[in-house]
């Protein structure tokens, strides 16, 4: 199986960027995340790259898609973020939201787990089979009835989370999928809400339609949100992995990562 990964993060109408990215691998697994931090400049950066070190480090050191094993990665950086919480200040009040995926490239086979609002979704023939259900205020009221998924994502609540890293008294609400078959053409995002929220599932279908390759989807969504969201608008952050057709001429081996936006890859 042959696979490309390209990375977007950017500060948007923002002074400084609260998202990470990340991604490890050796000749069997992948792991990507995404993590949206909160808590003002020094405090959701950290958190998010907090969460980031833990989960990576645990994952590298014992890779594998047991629903356990995901669910212990991101149990294990919450108690890490509230670590890093006890030396005050700014660090005090830092949240972060996080998404991890993990690819066994020997079974073809994929799983994911998230807290928060950062979400994953898989896409398969162009159209979305899979995608994480964020723990939100605004995604209750759709599962009530009460909203539809356009109505949740420009509700005046929606950035209302229920759920996110830096808490032992509330422990956070951290979601496992089962595990999913990747297939030849497949395509994995990872992404924080600044890419979700201002596009709509519809703008990712699309704009995944008009791409022939990551990266020519990596600068659409850019330009899509650039084009679509309100001054001030949150930080963006993608990470989309391509299962590449065995008959592309873009394949490329996974060591040969590129990314379309800053950030470290490994923990």
């Amino acid at each position: 199986m042959e696979i490309e990964i390209v990375t977007l993060s950017r500060q948007g109408g923002r002074s400084y960027n609260e998202d990470v990215f990340g991604h490890w691998h050796d000749e069997r697994y992948v792991a990507c995340l995404v993590a949206d931090g909160a808590g003002g400049h020094g405090g959701g950066d950290v958190a998010a790259a907090t969460a980031r070190t833990s989960v990576l480090g645990g994952f590298s050191a014992a890779p594998g898609l047991d629903e356990a094993a995901l669910r212990g990665l991101v149990a294990q950086a919450n108690l890490d973020v509230v670590a890093r919480q006890t030396e005050g200040g700014k660090l005090a009040g830092m949240r972060s939201t996080i998404v991890f995926a993990a690819v066994d490239l020997e079974s073809q086979a994929l799983a994911w787990v998230h807290s928060g609002d950062s979400r994953a979704y898989l896409f398969r023939g162009g159209a979305i089979v899979a995608r994480t259900t964020d723990h939100s205020l605004v995604q209750q009221m759709v599962v009530s009835g009460m909203l539809d998924e356009e109505g949740a994502r420009l509700h005046p609540q929606r950035n209302m989370l229920l759920s996110a890293l830096g808490s032992i008294e509330e422990p956070p609400d951290i979601a496992v999928s089962d595990r999913m078959r990747l297939l030849p053409g497949d395509v994995l995002l990872l992404c924080s809400d600044g890419v979700w929220e201002p596009l709509g599932d519809g703008c990712l279908i699309d704009t995944l339609h008009a791409s022939r390759t990551p990266s020519q989807w990596a600068e659409q969504l850019d330009l899509q949100i650039q084009a679509n969201a309100k001054p001030g608008h949150d930080n963006y952050t993608a990470l989309m992995l391509w299962v590449m057709q065995e008959d592309s001429d873009e394949t490329r081996l996974l060591p040969e990562i590129a990314e379309a936006g800053p950030g470290p890859q490994t923990p």
